[in-house]
């Protein structure tokens, strides 16, 4: 028989528990009472090794309850860190069935208090949302569901808060330019093409068309340096073919080239 000799409260929910065979076990309170753990009482080596399971669960319950206790997790999430922690499988297994029923840990919650954020301060697309909640350990039909709060109205709004704050990012660009830079911008946020599309037509490029001939005599002034090895015709269809490229428009590039040949007579 092995007897309890010293019982003393440990850090956090725990005690400290030492057996007269040199044992020391991390026990909750749980444990504790349910074998009436006092100074003195004796047990057998059976009963130990009860304990002893029941405290690698309690211990790997309470590292999970303080890994909630700053933010919502996934089912998955809560699994990886107790891994990582050397909870074994067989516990994992039962401290996370223990959190579900208590409705600690809830993967539709989870998806739809993630989605939320997002629409409140984020500026990703339904499709890149997806991704993550997928990552995340979701399934499916939970992320679909969360996604159900994300109205085209929402999408709308967020894509085009992003789309203004990118817009301010851009200079010396030509309109056409902008606009492709943008629509690529919400497609990789992860928004669909009517979205971009609407978000577009909303946008006023007023500034961005006012500054279109300073920024194509900025770029068409490098490119001009630039293709200066080459013989004029050749230096004349390289700048005509990169400024097409930015999007500006030909009668506006063939006066600017008409302009650098004059001042190059």
């Amino acid at each position: 028989m092995l007897t309890v000799v010293k019982i003393s409260q440990g850090r956090g929910p725990y005690y400290q528990v030492e057996f007269s065979n040199g044992d020391k076990l991390r026990l909750s309170e749980d444990t504790v009472v349910r074998h009436r753990l006092l100074k003195g009482q004796e047990l057998d080596e059976k009963t130990l090794d009860e304990i002893k399971q029941e405290s690698k669960e309690d211990l790997g319950f309470q590292l999970a309850l303080n890994y909630l206790s700053y933010q919502l997790r996934t089912e998955k999430e809560i699994r990886s860190y107790l891994k990582d922690k050397e909870i074994e499988g067989s516990d994992r297994q039962k401290i996370v069935a223990r959190l579900k029923e208590m409705n600690l840990v809830n993967d539709l919650v989870y998806g739809e208090s993630y989605v939320r954020t997002q629409m409140r301060l984020g500026d990703k697309g339904p499709r890149v949302l997806q991704q993550k909640l997928k990552q995340k350990g979701l399934k499916d039909e939970d992320i679909q569901q969360a996604l159900y709060l994300y109205e085209a109205e929402e999408q709308f709004q967020v894509a085009l808060h992003t789309a203004q704050k990118a817009l301010r990012k851009f200079h010396h660009s030509s309109q056409r330019e902008v606009q492709q830079k943008i629509q690529q911008l919400l497609m990789t946020k992860g928004f669909n093409s009517d979205t971009s599309k609407n978000v577009l037509a909303e946008i006023d490029f007023s500034d961005i068309q006012e500054q279109e001939s300073d920024a194509l005599t900025l770029q068409g002034d490098k490119l001009w340096r630039k293709n200066q090895r080459f013989e004029p015709a050749k230096r004349k269809q390289k700048v005509k073919q990169s400024l097409y490229q930015k999007g500006f428009q030909f009668d506006q590039i063939d006066a600017f080239i008409r302009g650098k040949e004059a001042e190059d007579e």
